[in-house]
């Protein structure tokens, strides 16, 4: 599975990813570019999964008709994600093309 890291989600959380092919939106030039063409890039990129910690997502796109899911992590924040490890990589096994899903991080 390939996965989009958004330029707000800790890196350190890669380490615990093993299982996934992680590329971060830097690695690519794509930090700086806004949500729906960030989607978008990825999509095109045959990404699987776009992980971020923006909650905007959850508004601002309609994904029914793409081809990569959204994972979204309700803090940025590593302490938090540190917690949360085990419930976003189950958010990320199960994500769905075409839909977001919140995992609770606090």
């Amino acid at each position: 599975m390939r996965i989009l890291f958004d330029h707000n989600v800790p890196v350190p959380l890669r380490q615990f990813l093993e299982d996934f092919a992680i590329k971060t939106a830097y690695e690519h030039g794509w930090d700086r570019i806004t949500n729906g063409h960030l989607v978008d890039a990825a999509d095109a990129n045959d990404f699987d999964v776009l992980l971020t910690a923006d909650k905007g997502f959850l508004y601002q796109q309609n994904l029914s008709h793409r081809r990569i899911a959204v994972v979204i992590l309700s803090r940025g924040n590593w302490p938090d994600v540190k917690k949360s490890t085990q419930m976003i990589i189950d958010a990320l096994r199960t994500a769905k093309r075409g839909t977001c899903t919140l995992v609770d991080c606090g």
